[in-house]
């Protein structure tokens, strides 16, 4: 992607400075900054919060469909369709909470396709209360992050392929549509920012060497007191390591090449074999990140060094550093684990050849799937299509299940299957 980066960063200001009471904060992320982390803090905390005068209407940790509703977006592969029901309910408990402040957070938010939309969504959610909030990490940090996603939710392209695409081939809309609408930070600040005013939008840069950073800024933000909202363990969120994501890629190939209907994917991969797989296998230092080769660093640098001047034209108020949004990373970036986003992207496809690939440059060994982590996802599979067919749900969470057990339950359930056959 061709960039300019004649305007230097600018200084972001250090300290933040409490919003006024009775503003509705909307956080719109966008994805892979710390949402997750934000939205599982406060609907913890969401019982004490009106204490200091601040409430979280949302009825869940993340209002997704009320906020795809809003933005006319679609619904995960396969899932049910949002409806402006869900939106509906949302503004019934933003406007209950009356003179008190309020915070809204959904990364799907920053997926508003044009400024009609982002101008409907400010004005139901109380016009010049709104108070908008923009989280942002470096580019660099976040692209290997959203190639797993977009994996998560059927996406079959390779992740060097994937950063050609988004880098090098104009007009960097394929196979992703959605990357550069939320990711081009810059543009994406400015188009809020003509709905709100330059002076009701805050930018974070968030220093991922400072893990509670973000809370701290949250609470400042609100008026709370320090170390009110704290992490949310939340290991069913975390990223898919290399080997994991090219098997869920793989498994995307022969799910697509042969036909089979989305609810199923979402119902059996999305909602069966991920979730088992990131509960019961955490990470360790021998599996493989995901790397992301050096031409495409530099290239992401340089744009996030454009974003940040750009930013800081625009006249909101930048809290952080925004040099970080250029700096080039020392080692290939693994994806954060609990800190991330806990549902996939968008549904976008196109043609794309259906090919292996090898792992991209910089890594350190060769990506290979744990017998234990295969187990785990082909239970979480089965377990899924047994409920689907009204077999019973397994005493006992598949997490406290030994890997020996579970390798020997389907081994026995697979000759069964072929005896009857």
């Amino acid at each position: 992607m061709e960039t300019d980066c004649t305007t230097p960063p600018p200084a972001g200001e250090t300290k933040a400075t409490p919003l006024p009471a009775g503003t509705r904060l909307l956080h719109i992320g966008p994805h892979k900054t710390g949402t997750t982390a934000i939205q599982g803090a406060l609907f913890a905390a969401r019982e004490r919060l009106p204490e200091y005068g601040v409430e979280f209407p949302a009825h869940t940790r993340h209002p997704m469909e009320a906020a795809l509703a809003a933005c006319a977006r679609p619904a995960m592969m396969g899932d049910t369709e949002p409806t402006d029901r869900h939106w509906s309910r949302l503004l019934e408990r933003v406007r209950a909470t009356g003179a008190r402040t309020s915070v809204i957070s959904s990364e799907f938010f920053a997926d508003a396709p044009d400024d009609a939309t982002i101008a409907r969504v400010v004005e139901q959610l109380g016009g010049d209360r709104v108070h908008v909030l923009v989280t942002l990490r470096p580019l660099a940090r976040i692209m290997p992050s959203q190639w797993q996603q977009y994996v998560q939710n059927g996406l079959r392209m390779g992740y060097e392929d994937w950063l050609e695409h988004m880098l090098r081939k104009p007009p960097y809309e394929k196979p992703n549509p959605s990357f550069w609408r939320r990711h081009r930070h810059d543009r994406l600040v400015e188009r809020w920012a003509g709905a709100v005013g330059a002076e009701r939008v805050t930018v974070v840069v968030v220093d991922d060497r400072d893990r509670g950073g973000l809370l701290r800024t949250f609470e400042t933000l609100l008026g709370l007191p320090a170390n009110l909202l704290r992490p949310v363990p939340d290991t069913a969120n975390r990223s898919l390591t290399l080997a994991e994501t090219e098997l869920l890629r793989n498994l995307n190939i022969e799910f697509r090449g042969n036909g089979l209907p989305d609810a199923l994917y979402s119902r059996l991969v999305r909602g069966g074999a991920v979730p088992h797989m990131k509960n019961a296998c955490s990470p360790t230092s021998r599996d493989v990140k995901i790397p992301t080769p050096r031409w495409a660093v530099e290239e992401a640098c340089a744009i996030g060094a454009e974003m940040a001047g750009r930013i800081g034209a625009l006249g909101v108020r930048v809290l952080g550093d925004p040099s970080l949004l250029s700096a080039v990373p020392e080692q290939p970036e693994q994806p954060e684990q609990p800190e991330q986003p806990d549902r996939p992207d968008q549904p976008e496809q196109t043609d794309q050849p259906d090919r292996p690939e090898r792992p991209a440059e910089g890594g350190s060994g060769e990506a290979r799937i744990a017998p234990e982590v295969a187990a785990r996802a082909l239970y979480g599979a089965l377990a899924a299509a047994a409920s689907m067919t009204g077999g019973a749900a397994p005493a006992r969470s598949v997490h406290q299940t030994p890997s020996k057990e579970l390798v020997r339950v389907l081994g026995h359930r697979c000759l069964r299957r072929l005896g009857r056959r």
